[in-house]
């Protein structure tokens, strides 16, 4: 596939890509306008993009004119190719010459193996350059009208994995730590076993009415937000019939989605002013 010859006047500044050198880029959580300008800046100058399964092919026009495009997605239970050999493509290529983009979803250092592949390139002598991307568990909650946080419920938020490197649920991960310890819990790739992880959250202290917010295709067109609660989430998501990629958050937070729906408010759905119900508590504090 080559890329468009749309105009794009960058700013001055930007760096060049050198011949024989990887950059590492993150594309964000799918819609193509939460580009980075560096992000944007490689896809103009690459002479060969390698991208994910998450990367929206929409974001791929965006490449200079002759680009080549390697696709290297991973999808769990389904064919994939393997990380080391993704790591040996980026390195012939960039022995070659080229300049090569590795265009990866979210952020390519939050659950993305930005990290691995890096340290491979580190070993084979390949000049690198990291450019982070707006991660799903905040660029995608933030679509959805879901704050990760807010200073009336939580000073601190947790992110984690649904699962390991053997695709089942961490048990490096202290459940129970985590659900005494941190009020809003974001969770990548955790449909799988959200039942099981859900479980030991409700195990580790957690109520089973707490609000959940799983949102499927997060920024894209086809974007779905369920809000359900802990004790129900694994139901109520097989018959909302949501699946993978998704990002599912846990916390008082997801409640503010009543208030701060702003993609719903442009549909003409109505927004309520205080969704945590706290305009009379501030008043009473005030006057006293």
């Amino acid at each position: 596939m080559n890329g468009t010859d749309t105009d794009i006047s960058l700013p001055g500044g930007l760096p060049e890509f050198e011949p024989g050198w990887v950059w590492l880029a993150g594309a964000g959580p799918g819609d193509p306008g939460l580009l980075t300008l560096h992000a944007l800046n490689g896809l103009r100058q690459a002479d060969v993009i390698v991208y994910d399964a998450l990367v929206d092919r929409s974001i791929l026009d965006w490449a200079r004119s002759g680009a080549e495009t390697d696709y290297a997605g991973k999808r769990g239970g389904k064919p994939s190719p393997k990380q080391r050999d993704i790591t040996l493509k980026l390195i012939d290529y960039a022995k070659a010459g080229k300049r090569v983009l590795r265009l990866k979803g979210g952020d390519p250092f939050v659950f993305g193996r930005g990290g691995e592949e890096a340290l491979g390139l580190v070993e084979a002598g390949v000049p690198f350059r990291v450019i982070p991307g707006i991660t799903a568990g905040i660029g995608g909650l933030a679509y959805a009208g879901i704050p990760a946080t807010h200073r009336d419920c939580n000073q601190a938020v947790t992110f984690l994995t649904g699962h390991d490197q053997t695709g089942l649920t961490p048990d490096a991960v202290n459940w129970e730590g985590i659900a005494r310890g941190s009020p809003v819990i974001v969770m990548y790739m955790a449909m799988k076993h959200l039942e099981t992880i859900a479980g030991k959250l409700i195990a580790g202290g957690r109520s089973v009415d707490e609000p959940v917010g799983i949102v499927c295709n997060a920024s894209l067109a086809g974007q779905q937000v369920l809000e359900t609660t802990l004790g129900r989430c694994f139901a109520d998501a097989a018959a909302a019939n949501i699946e993978p990629p998704a990002v599912v958050c846990v916390g008082e937070v997801v409640r503010l989605r009543s208030g701060l729906d702003w993609l719903g408010a442009l549909s003409g759905k109505p927004l309520v002013s205080d969704p945590l119900g706290l305009r009379a508590d501030r008043q009473t504090a005030d006057a006293g």
